[in-house]
């Protein structure tokens, strides 16, 4: 399957939260076609990773202003 999500992409939990981007996909063992998006995003100053399954994320959507 291919995967949906490209390395610096940038992803919003379905369920909400910060924008993050997408570092790289992760393995979840040997033998397994299962695995989960690794996202980097910032709390504050403080740099932040998580991984979480492909089905729980969605493009994030332009926040500029609109005209």
């Amino acid at each position: 399957m291919a995967a949906k999500f490209k390395p610096g992409d940038v992803v919003k939990l379905k369920s909400g939260g910060p924008n993050m981007t997408v570092h790289n996909y992760i393995a979840l063992g040997a033998g397994t076609a299962s695995q989960t998006v690794r996202c980097k995003w910032f709390a504050g100053a403080k740099s932040e990773t998580g991984d979480f399954h492909e089905a729980a994320l969605l493009p994030a959507e332009d926040e500029k202003p609109k005209k």
